[in-house]
């Protein structure tokens, strides 16, 4: 019985009933296993019927476990998402975030930035409208130099309305540009299990005013996302690029704001995490030489449509250009069209 059962084994492996695959050869091993421990009880349909049944249970495992190790994080679905409409010339693709406050309360409004403007500052309310438009664009097509790498270019304005004054005209108090070019990695380097995406980039901000109210600055950065399941790990440091000084006050060239790293610091830490339909961001900045800095706390969740109810608490300096030098707390409530991530 035993020398029967072996040469149906081998005849049925010379035939190749089973491939060469990784199941395959799970079943083959079991069969010469059970040849081996002789079992007599046994059929030859109920020992092929096991050894595919164990090499299928296997199988399943080693895929659960594959998934559960290998999920993508939300910065890689985000860039899933967005190479599949990048290329659509009626989608334009966020960058930052897109939200409109029409409440931004402040403890207090920064009214000596404004004193050279007679009458100006008196009329500012500690409750303004603010909002921030960011898209970006791809400049090349994917895969440079590693798989889904590529350049983009970014622009993000933020503006800061006083629609609620009653003395002056309610205009804009502040409004800033930034554009940028970047480059964006997603190596997958694991850092402690996490992916990791390198951005490189350089961009200018400024308020596009002049003389005493101007402000800009320019700087080239590294970004590094680290990514496991619902949380990303942002850090970013910069380097500012260097301006000539003014020669006198009112200089048009020259540098703007020569201290601005002492208050808006050399880096910024930034976390994100998605909590069924919360998503929940921290962002802080530091300079630990003058110990200035901000910290920021956001939350989104669905409204309705593409629209999610946005809140966020900001306190420190450098809520916008003009206040770079002056620390407030600020409370904003209104909606966003998207995420961080």
């Amino acid at each position: 019985m035993r020398r029967l059962l072996f040469f149906l084994i081998t005849l049925c492996l010379s035939f190749a009933c089973y491939s060469a695959s990784a199941d395959s050869q799970d079943v083959n091993s079991c069969l010469l296993k059970k040849l081996k421990e002789g079992d007599e009880t046994l059929t030859l349909g109920q020992v092929r019927q096991l050894c595919s049944r164990q090499a299928e249970d296997k199988s399943d495992e080693s895929s659960i476990e594959h998934d559960s190790v290998h999920q993508s994080g939300l910065v890689s679905q985000r860039l899933a998402r967005e190479a599949s409409t990048e290329l659509d010339q009626f989608v334009i693709t966020p960058h930052k975030q897109n939200y409109l406050l029409p409440v931004y309360t402040t403890n207090a409004i920064n009214r000596q930035a404004y004193s050279e403007i007679n009458g100006f500052e008196e009329n500012l309310e500690d409750i303004e409208s603010m909002f921030q438009l960011s898209i970006k664009a791809p400049l090349t097509p994917r895969g440079l130099f590693i798989e889904n790498d590529g350049f983009f270019m970014g622009f993000t304005l933020q503006a800061f309305w006083q629609v609620y004054s009653q003395g002056i005209s309610k205009p804009f108090r502040e409004t800033n540009y930034q554009p940028e070019i970047f480059y964006v990695a997603p190596i997958h380097y694991e850092v402690f299990g996490t992916d990791t995406t390198v951005v490189l980039g350089l961009e200018h901000q400024s308020n596009g005013r002049s003389q005493l109210l101007s402000r800009s600055w320019n700087r080239v950065y590294a970004n590094f996302l680290f990514e496991k399941n619902n949380w990303v790990v942002s850090v970013k440091p910069w380097i500012r690029l260097p301006e000539d000084d003014k020669e006198f006050e009112l200089d048009p060239n020259g540098d703007d704001n020569p201290d601005i790293g002492d208050f808006m610091g050399h880096f910024e830490l930034s976390a994100a995490y998605e909590w069924g339909v919360f998503e929940f961001s921290l962002k802080g900045r530091q300079n630990f030489n003058t110990h200035n800095g901000s910290a920021e706390l956001g939350m989104t969740f669905p409204l309705w449509g593409k629209f999610r109810g946005y809140s966020k608490v900001f306190h420190g300096y450098g809520d916008s250009l003009i206040d770079y030098d002056y620390s407030q707390t600020r409370v904003g409530v209104g909606f966003a069209l998207n995420n961080i991530f």
